[in-house]
């Protein structure tokens, strides 16, 4: 279909765009019941073996306008279509434009049957819209397996129907879920390249092959690919022909989608095919999709992904403060080699010991630390407030799991939702928990010289430094969920040892309340 002149008049090209922005909105409005709807009738279980999180229109809408084209033409990809909200907003978002394609072509991947006749309804009213402004709009409706059918195209597989198109844009909110490395999930994206441990990584990663250079994808995803060890293989496949150019958040973790009750700190990001790294990232803030006041800046792409960052970590800092919190960890003085530390995972998997597992300690015993026993900077042994052991039966099969007594650095490796810090650090002090012995379960992370303990005064300068504000702003830039994994702590700066045992003599037997701790930290670490 021809588009359709636009009328000099400018009473007449007014009516024209009202006309325009009330289809739009009535696409929008009705697709959202739909998907509300549809939301409601969906078996919970089977929601979350496909990891199934429909998007609602305040997200669709926000993520569609990030879309930034000038082409005449555009050829779409929805690959996980749902009921097609994130194709309604994408065709409301162009309707409503002063400057608008001449053609769409779309095409919407589903796999669940149950979703196929309401993506079908919601298409045909995209065709509606794009044709009451003058634009031709044509849809294919493919009820497979995207993973299957792209992979199979990327791989090159003749024998096999894949995908024989690539694209301009693609918009996603890949399912979440995690993919054992025996699923065929993870055959599938195997062979192509892409080493991941989530479906919805898997995604982001098959969609950018199927992209035309210069093509962009505007997504919305958990934001735990941007650190850590199980996302590394990802990010490097991601970023070798990737590039970012506009990331936004949320303020608050469960917003994004409110009616499925989904806690988790999501990301939106728009991305685009190729290896140039020049231009600027545009990073922005907001309590929740329907906030105006949107906070934004730009960054240099170098403060968004180091350079020469061995892991990769995405850096994402929403306002100015975060700045310098960056710029005072990157000035500190040692690494955690230059320290002659290391920072290993406790090697106690207690289902794996359970013969081991004594509830109080008793005459053949040795202490063994969950991240119950940490509080206020100390480890607090034992505990009869939990139903933790609180004890590891010693034997032949435990000597394996124990190290010598000393002064351990101690961070809980999931930080809970009543907990102010994501990091929480404390000193495993030996003359608190006498024994010659001692077992970390798998839960909390442990820092040590060797194998061996550290000086009382370095480990209690390092819980400090820690358990810092500074610290844990820091690591909120890169990591969007309470894990704290041995990577990460690997990949800070740290105050020289000369500072950590200055800052370690400034405390006793207990460490102050957190505003006085942020003072001497200052002091002593930025300041000194």
């Amino acid at each position: 279909m021809r588009r359709r002149a636009a009328s000099p008049d400018p009473v007449v090209r007014e009516t024209f765009q009202r006309h325009s922005a009330t289809a739009a909105d009535s696409l929008l409005a009705t697709v959202e019941l739909r998907r509300r709807d549809v939301a409601r009738g969906l078996d919970p279980q089977r929601r979350a073996l496909m990891g199934q999180f429909l998007t609602p229109a305040p997200v669709a809408a926000f993520m569609a306008d990030m879309v930034e084209t000038t082409k005449p033409a555009l050829h779409i990809l929805d690959p996980g279509a749902g009921v097609g909200s994130l194709s309604a907003a994408v065709v409301a978002s162009m309707c409503r434009r002063p400057r608008r394609p001449d053609s769409i072509a779309l095409t919407a991947y589903e796999i669940d049957n149950t979703l196929i006749g309401p993506l079908r309804s919601t298409l045909d009213q995209c065709e509606a819209a794009c044709d009451a402004v003058g634009i031709e709009f044509k849809a294919r409706v493919v009820n497979g397996d995207f993973l299957e059918a792209g992979a199979s195209t990327v791989s090159g597989n003749l024998f096999s129907s894949g995908i024989d198109e690539q694209f301009d844009w693609a918009i996603l909110n890949p399912p979440y879920r995690k993919i054992s490395s025996a699923s065929p999930e993870r055959s599938l994206l195997r062979a192509i390249g892409i080493e991941t441990s989530n479906l919805y990584t898997g995604f982001l990663g098959l969609v950018s092959r199927l992209l035309v250079p210069g093509g962009q994808m505007v997504a919305i995803t958990p934001r735990s690919f941007c650190n850590g060890p199980y996302f590394e293989p990802f990010r490097r496949f991601l970023l070798r022909d990737m590039r970012f150019r506009r990331i936004h958040v949320f303020d608050t973790r469960n917003r994004a989608f409110t009616d499925d009750d989904v806690l988790q700190e999501n990301v939106i990001f728009r991305a685009q095919r190729t290896r140039e790294d020049t231009g600027a990232v545009v990073v922005s803030s907001s309590r929740d999709p329907n906030d105006s006041a949107v906070r934004i800046r730009t960054i240099k792409y170098d403060d968004l992904i180091h350079q020469g960052d061995p892991h990769s970590f995405i850096h994402i800092v929403p306002d100015g403060d975060g700045d310098t919190v960056r710029q005072h960890m990157m000035q500190l003085g040692a690494s955690l080699s230059d320290l002659g530390l290391t920072v290993s995972t406790g090697r106690v998997v207690d289902f794996r010991a359970r013969d081991l597992l004594r509830t109080q300690p008793g005459r053949k015993t040795v202490p063994l630390i969950y991240p119950c026993h940490i509080r206020n900077g100390f480890v607090d042994w034992p505990s009869h407030q939990t139903r933790k052991p609180n004890a590891l039966a010693i034997g032949d099969r435990a000597d394996e799991l124990l190290v010598p007594a000393g002064h351990y650095v101690l961070v809980k490796r999931f930080s809970s939702k009543e907990e102010r810090r994501r990091i929480v650090a404390a000193v495993y002090d030996p003359d608190r928990v006498r024994a010659d012995r001692v077992a970390f379960e798998n839960h909390v992370n442990y820092y040590h010289l060797r194998g061996q303990g550290l000086p009382p005064t370095v480990a209690k300068g390092l819980v400090a430094f820690l358990n810092s504000t500074l610290v844990d702003s820091y690591f909120r830039q890169f990591s969007g969920h309470t894990q704290v994994n041995a990577t990460d702590l690997r990949s800070f700066r740290y105050p020289t040892r000369e500072r950590l045992v200055a800052l370690g003599r400034r405390f006793g037997m207990v460490f102050p309340a957190q505003q006085e701790l942020d003072r001497i930290v200052e002091d002593v670490v930025l300041r000194g």
